[in-house]
């Protein structure tokens, strides 16, 4: 064997341990590698294209309708704008074979969602049963199969054929008078814009499937006496479909005393080889054991949480057991595998930060989504801001540029110094939200933002950070967020949009208000009162 020019005789026993050794490692990256993997892993989930007609117009008409809703499927495939595949489904034009259809979409795993389209006249009381026992997400597309009026050779044939402005209107009567929650679109088919908003109701409608599958590991309990951070885990299981379920500390750090120095010594060389080692002084035996301790906490936690079966965590520097350190680096990581994290026992964070990383899942270009904590403004006139970080816990989804390992002391937590990876964020459009318990219902608030590079390095800030404006400025912006009872916490997203997240709060039947470009302090206080009102138990 030949290394650094140097030649190495190994004996028969030596060769056993290295090819143990090899096995070891390959293992290790092989679990480290199909937890990756399988984090974001979702269903193949489909989207079922449902056409309503009736039989008033003869069979040659239905053929049309077959005929036309079949392309439109093909097409909307083709487009390269649907994350997710649509698929076709007969005419419904019966009271028995819509409530039949409708509870064949509720039974089927893989559908997580229908699509509608009146494309002649259905007479809307045959959609009221099948209506009422449906149960998962749908979007009302009101669209026609031709872009344009024929005028030439239009009849009154053509007219009872395509009359979609006539069906879709008693078809969305319906759903109102019904009083159910549905997203309507409307615009030409083929049209790349109306597209891309299907596509962005699909991942909407894949986070409310979803949703029901999160569960949240709390590693001890709220931090005490904070307030915002509580919240009624049962009332949430019930909205949300999120199971919350508390932990002792030691049962975890039991997990991650359990793993070997030869798995902690593989990921190791891992984040030296990713990472950028700012040793700033220390003694590089040192600094590498703090890592290590680190790496041991990455891999125990995720083996601890694969086994459990849950997606999501919170821990609380309050209670760290026997671990050496506060998980930072390894919550990090985590994160950016796709696990939901809430810092001080922060569960409904942990779980929203999880249910826009599914959301996210599989995004071209996507540029990342995090936990986020408020910090410390910047009130000079022009350059108004919020700094956001967190002790440790910032995804490195959402870095730009390099990532380096950086160890700092901790006041908090009263443990030796943990190593965190430290960067700063993108910049660009995204949203932040929080969502609030309460008492009788809960809120959840959204914030457009503009992340921008903050204006000076901080060369003694030793924590990943973030720099933004919230919309429709910082004044405004903070004081509606106060306003609404919105947390320090964050799930934030560049790659999703504030529509999106108000989509999924309408689809959980929860409250949602909004702080964008056009916020103004009277309105919205007027909103919140009217809310009050309105989603009252």
């Amino acid at each position: 064997m030949a290394g650094n020019g140097r030649v190495m005789k190994l004996n028969r026993k030596s060769v056993i341990s290295y090819n143990r050794s090899k096995v070891k490692v390959a293992r290790l990256k092989q679990f480290m590698k199909e937890g990756e993997d399988k984090m974001l892993e979702t269903k193949n989930y489909q989207f079922w294209f449902c056409t309503g007609s009736q039989d008033l117009y003869g069979d040659e008409c239905l053929a049309h309708v077959a005929e036309h809703s079949q392309k439109i499927v093909e097409e909307l495939n083709a487009s390269g704008n649907l994350p997710y595949e649509v698929v076709w489904k007969p005419t419904l034009i019966t009271n028995e074979l819509i409530r039949k259809t409708f509870n064949e979409a509720n039974m089927d795993e893989n559908c997580a969602g229908v699509i509608t389209w009146m494309h002649t006249f259905s007479p809307a009381k045959s959609w009221i049963l099948g209506l009422q026992e449906y149960r998962k997400p749908l979007l009302h597309l009101h669209t026609q199969f031709n872009r344009e009026i024929p005028y030439d050779m239009i009849d009154m044939d053509f007219m009872n054929e395509n009359q979609a402005a006539h069906g879709d209107r008693e078809y969305g009567h319906i759903f109102s008078r019904l009083g159910m929650e549905r997203k309507v679109v409307m615009g030409y088919w083929a049209d790349a814009d109306v597209q891309e908003k299907i596509g962005s109701w699909m991942r909407t409608a894949v986070g409310v499937i979803e949703s029901s599958h999160i569960r949240v590991m709390r590693i001890a309990d709220n931090m005490r006496n904070v307030a915002v951070t509580e919240g009624d885990k049962v009332e949430a299981q019930i909205k949300f479909g999120w199971e919350v379920d508390a932990y002792p500390v030691n049962e975890i750090a039991a997990a991650v005393e359990e793993v070997s120095k030869g798995d902690i010594d593989v990921l190791v060389e891992e984040y030296y080889d990713k990472y950028e080692i700012l040793l700033e002084g220390r003694d590089e035996k040192e600094f590498r054991e703090h890592v290590a301790v680190q790496a041991g906490i990455e891999i125990g936690f995720e083996r601890f949480l694969a086994e459990k079966n849950y997606q999501a965590i919170v821990t609380h520097f309050g209670d760290l057991g026997s671990l050496k350190q506060l998980p930072g680096l390894a919550i990090q990581r985590l994160m950016e595998k796709g696990y939901g994290f809430g810092g001080e026992g922060d569960w409904k964070t942990a779980a929203m930060v999880r249910l826009m990383k599914i959301m996210t899942a599989g995004m071209k270009d996507a540029k990342g989504t995090s936990f986020m904590e408020d910090y410390t403004y910047n009130l000079v006139p022009g350059k108004e801001g919020i700094l956001q970080a967190h002790m440790l816990e910032v995804c490195p989804s959402i870095a730009d540029g390099k990532i380096s390992i950086k160890e700092q002391p901790l006041s908090m937590g009263d443990r030796e110094d943990p190593a965190r990876l430290v960067f700063t964020a993108k910049e660009g459009p995204a949203i932040a939200t929080s969502l609030i318990d309460l008492g009788d219902r809960f809120r959840l608030i959204i914030n457009e933002v503009d992340c921008k590079k903050a204006e000076k390095p901080m060369p003694k800030l030793p924590v990943a950070t973030a720099f933004w404006t919230p919309k429709p400025n910082l004044q405004t912006g903070a004081e509606a967020w106060i306003l609404a009872g919105g947390a320090h916490h964050t799930a934030f997203s560049y790659d999703l949009s504030a529509q999106q997240m108000g989509d999924w709060a309408a689809s959980m039947g929860i409250e949602a208000v909004y702080i964008d470009k056009d916020t103004t302090i009277r309105q919205f206080k007027n909103e919140l009162l009217w809310n009050s009102v309105a989603y009252r138990k």
